[in-house]
């Protein structure tokens, strides 16, 4: 692996960060990745994060039109509450803070924790569950569907809404439609090595696929012999679609696990169109790469927005951030 030692990962990722990205203000002892003109008076904040490995989410997603801070955690690990509280106060401009949290135990309770605290300390918080992976139910760190690629739908539009001067209570609401509106479906074609381990994570061997992987290499709902690209987006796209049920045009992610080519990426996302005209879907936008990934896992996944005229015009607004970036 491409680094110094398994226990400076995070930190050293965090100082390349900042080195790159000179419109961030990245604090690499406590944590916390914070956009360098927050607070923005008037403004509503969205704070997220979550263990490292699944980059860019989510300090790649800080910035106008998105999050205003973000608190990674250890490899695959939760954020502490400490983190949360610091970033929430650092983007706090008397209008409330959002947090986006994607549903995993260690999250849930720990953002939990961070809002009481933060509002003991002045700062008006609501928060968001992303729970939008339909492939299993209570999985291993989970009470519920997992949380992974709605989450950037829930950043970009509720962040967009945010940066126009919605107040929280709206802000929220919004976030809770995004949520409610979309559903997931993951694929591992291999598994993902983490630092510490130095090696795979979990066992799939050669010429098998895990359906409904979760991005921390959770077990999905069976695993196969190998199958075509045509075949998994068929697969994929219907367990969203069975789940979903959509009755307007959708946002769609087809998003890489971190060690698809692009190449291969791509012609998976044509097959993706494919399914989708031959269901009668309609698609609005398609976001096609790398975006909520499971360290160097080969893979991908599907995340289908049911989106409103509203979501459609919150989801085109001007956003700039390391990862994502339109419309300035």
């Amino acid at each position: 692996m491409l680094m110094n030692v398994p226990e400076t990962v995070v930190a050293d990722a965090l100082r390349g960060m900042a080195a790159a990205h000179p419109e961030l203000v990245v604090d690499v002892d406590n944590r916390v990745v914070v956009r360098r003109d927050a607070p923005v008076a008037g403004k509503v904040a969205l704070v997220s994060g979550g263990g490292s490995g699944h980059e860019p989410l989510h300090g790649g997603y800080v910035g106008p039109g998105m999050l205003d801070a973000a608190c990674p955690g250890e490899v695959f690990t939760s954020p502490v509450p400490d983190q949360m509280v610091r970033a929430a106060a650092a983007v706090d401009s008397g209008e409330g803070v959002l947090f986006v949290v994607k549903n995993y135990t260690g999250d849930v309770l720990n953002f939990q924790m961070a809002a009481e605290l933060a509002e003991e300390e002045g700062v008006q918080v609501a928060s968001v569950v992303v729970n939008d992976d339909v492939a299993v139910t209570d999985s291993l760190h989970t009470a519920g569907r997992r949380g992974t690629g709605a989450t950037l739908f829930v950043e970009k539009i509720a962040g967009a809404a945010a940066e126009e001067g919605a107040p929280l209570d709206r802000v929220a609401e919004l976030a809770n439609r995004v949520v409610e509106s979309s559903r997931s479906f993951g694929v591992a074609l291999s598994a993902c090595a983490t630092p510490a381990k130095g090696g795979p994570m979990f066992d799939l061997p050669a010429g098998e696929l895990e359906l409904g992987v979760g991005i921390h290499g959770e077990p999905g709902r069976e695993r196969r012999a190998m199958m075509t690209a045509r075949e998994i987006a068929d697969y994929a796209v219907d367990a969203v679609l069975a789940d979903l049920n959509p009755r307007q045009p959708v946002l769609a992610l087809v998003n890489g696990m971190g060690g698809t080519p692009l190449l291969e990426l791509y012609g998976f996302g044509a097959e993706v169109h494919r399914v989708l005209g031959e269901r009668g879907v309609p698609v609005a936008r398609t976001l096609l790469g790398n975006y909520v990934t499971s360290l160097d896992m080969a893979g991908c996944s599907v995340t289908l927005c049911q989106a409103d005229a509203e979501m459609l015009r919150l989801w085109d607004a001007p956003v700039q951030t390391a990862a994502l970036r339109w419309g300035r």
